[in-house]
């Protein structure tokens, strides 16, 4: 990896949750104003989105406040803001789907959670680009106080969306293999590390690019088993390098149109191809033959869905605390990143929004 891409990983104020934990005492009782990302109307997020002062909700005996501390600028964030992703918060919002923060108070009523513990949100629309908040407790999960910042503030999207996709569909055992295009995307590099905690091998299909070699390498120390672009896929090259592991029977789709292609010729018959986006906004180009005599299985994946449907279960809670326990061990780390502070969060949303962009932006918020 480069001097400039490894620099990506470096978080210059804080390496993990911890850190937080002497965090100057503030006079949150007389605190009625903070410092918020909001958007009064839905369009291009660089012009509708603006940084203003909001009330911070009065604390009742079952709510909690919390300090936010970093927060990720994700595409669903950016398509919320346009108005085209499903979920349409009320106007006006305060943007951000996740992110991780400290709980300053607590309700005299509250016992789950206590002054001092690391949050990430249990529900969709928490808006997390601000400084402070007051929400229910039952809106909020308590994380392990030494899971690295950055990975938990993009556990509840990338994290949880490359767990599910690997749990839910097919029953995958130690060696078998998955292959998924867009997989230096946050969910992609997330699908990598995990299938390789999991032992199982994972075959990365990418878009080419500059610096496509330094891109390839980074997958691989993430624990990619093999990596292609979409035109090196086809070779025959690559197909040697596909017999030397198990025909994959599972398949990520964040792409859409021809790209489907490349994963359908790589599966065993009977596999799963589970969709969960559309960058190329064409629609899945799926041979009829695929589906006839290979029984080649078509699923979608709605991150945003599987959190509403089960915030604060069990299963939930073991995930978290399954990914929380692998960022702490190395094994799960997060995408490249640009931590920017908050003041400067139109720099951070123009960047996201920038085509071929491979550094997620970290809005880092003030104390």
């Amino acid at each position: 990896m480069s001097a400039s891409m490894s620099k990506l990983f470096l978080f210059s104020r804080f390496s993990s949750i911890q850190h937080f934990q002497t965090l100057p005492k503030r006079a949150y009782a007389t605190c009625v104003q903070t410092k918020a990302l909001v958007y009064n109307e839905y369009g291009d997020p660089s012009k509708v989105v603006k940084c203003a002062e909001i009330k911070v909700d009065d604390l009742t005996s079952q709510s909690v406040r919390v300090q936010m501390l970093a927060a990720p600028i994700n595409p669903a964030d950016i398509n919320t803001i346009q108005g085209v992703y499903p979920l349409k918060p009320d106007l006006p919002a305060v943007g951000g789907f996740e992110g991780v923060g400290k709980v300053v108070e607590v309700g005299k009523d509250v016992t789950d959670i206590k002054p001092g513990d690391i949050v990430l949100p249990a529900i969709n629309t928490l808006g997390t680009w601000r400084n402070e908040l007051v929400c229910s407790s039952h809106h909020v999960m308590s994380i392990p106080h030494d899971t690295p910042i950055v990975t938990a503030a993009g556990i509840k999207v990338n994290g949880c969306t490359a767990y599910r996709m690997l749990h839910d569909y097919v029953l995958l055992s130690k060696g078998d293999s998955i292959i998924q295009n867009a997989s230096n995307s946050g969910a992609g590099q997330a699908v990598i590390q995990i299938a390789a905690a999991l032992g199982i091998n994972s075959i990365n299909i990418i878009r080419d690019r500059p610096g496509i070699q330094e891109l390839k390498n980074h997958l691989k120390s993430l624990g990619a088993t093999l990596v292609f672009t979409e035109e090196e896929a086809r070779t025959e090259e690559a197909r040697k390098h596909l017999q030397s592991i198990p025909k994959p029977k599972l398949a990520f789709n964040a792409v859409g149109g021809k790209s489907v292609i490349n994963l359908i010729k790589c599966l065993q018959p009977g596999s799963t191809i589970v969709t969960y986006g559309g960058m190329s906004r064409q629609p899945l180009m799926i041979p009829t033959a695929s589906l006839i005599f290979n029984d080649i299985k078509l699923a979608g994946y709605w991150m945003s869905r599987w959190h509403e449907q089960n915030k604060q279960s069990p299963e939930a809670q073991q995930m978290i605390q399954q990914l929380c326990t692998w960022a702490k061990q190395g094994q799960l780390r997060p995408p490249q990143y640009s931590e920017v502070s908050f003041q400067d969060y139109h720099l951070a949303i123009e960047r996201t929004m920038e085509g071929f962009t491979s550094s997620k932006q970290i809005l880092r918020f003030e104390s």
